[in-house]
């Protein structure tokens, strides 16, 4: 176990400080995020070109390096050893808090397994705001961030998925936010949802609705602005629905299908299979080695 006291006086290296940024509105930035930003010896930001907008908004002059997905694993040992000769570091993302779906989280992991301080600021964000004023549950929630973008892996994630009771949340981009949706729609149903979009911004707006009712509104409407996707969990009797099969042996199973659904064996093996997430040839192979 490793204790760190992020604010000890006797220090050993310098320090490494997550700072979040606003997401669209300049008066969310804390004034602490701006003392710390003028105050550390160099910031690693994700896009060097946004971040420079905004420190000069407000008047800000430390020295910008670029750190990003691309150049993460030759910049990282080097702002590593700057700070372990003492030197302090921020990181910034393009908009909110760095290291939630975003490469920050590399560095602060980096730093950590270094010795080397993290000191993390509230500030600004787009998942717990878009979920206090959803009107979905607020007891308990799952941030999910960006789905995959491969079919195969986004459907196996949603699977996962689609038996959490809570509040699922995810960020989504307008190019894809219309294919996301009906994958949403196709797995979780009639579920109700809330899209959060260009959240502190002038256009900011909330829809609430049924997925499909929100399926339809993308199919219809352009689509514009960055999004964050809220769905309310499944109810228990949905997950019993679901797996009403769990107390049955996987012969039982099979039977169930050939029996009372009147399908044929290689049906109802078939189904037992996907209900179970087995092998089609495991199923085969226990159902008539019993027979």
């Amino acid at each position: 176990m490793i204790s760190q006291k992020s604010f000890s006086s006797d220090r050993q290296t310098g320090t490494l400080y997550i700072v979040p940024t606003p997401i669209g509105n300049l008066e969310d930035m804390t004034y602490r995020a701006v003392t710390v930003l003028n105050e550390v010896d160099h910031i690693a930001a994700e896009d060097t070109r946004n971040t420079k907008k905004l420190l000069t908004h407000f008047q800000i002059s430390t020295p910008l390096i670029s750190y990003h997905e691309h150049n993460k694993h030759t910049r990282g040992p080097q702002l590593l050893e700057r700070m372990q000769h003492g030197e302090t570091c921020a990181v910034v993302s393009d908009a909110g808090m760095p290291g939630i779906s975003d490469p920050g989280a590399d560095l602060v992991k980096e730093a950590v397994g270094a010795g080397i301080p993290v000191i993390p600021l509230p500030g600004a964000n787009a998942a717990l705001p878009a979920l206090a004023a959803s009107g979905l549950s607020t007891e308990q929630f799952f941030f999910y961030g960006f789905l995959p973008r491969k079919k195969k892996d986004r459907q196996a994630e949603l699977e996962r998925l689609d038996t959490y009771r809570c509040t699922l949340i995810f960020y989504e981009s307008p190019h894809r936010l219309k294919e996301m949706l009906s994958h949403l729609f196709e797995h979780f149903g009639h579920r109700q949802a809330v899209l959060a979009r260009e959240l502190t911004k002038r256009y900011e707006e909330f829809l609430r609705g049924t997925l499909e009712e929100l399926v339809n509104w993308a199919q219809e409407n352009e689509v514009r602005g960055e999004f964050c996707v809220l769905v309310e969990g499944t109810q228990e009797e949905e997950v019993e629905d679901k797996f009403w099969w769990t107390h049955l042996s996987l012969v039982e199973h099979v039977n169930h299908y050939v029996e009372k659904e009147g399908m044929k064996s290689k049906e109802a093996i078939k189904q037992t299979s996907l209900d179970r997430k087995l092998s089609k040839r495991d199923v085969y192979q226990a159902y008539h080695v019993n027979e």
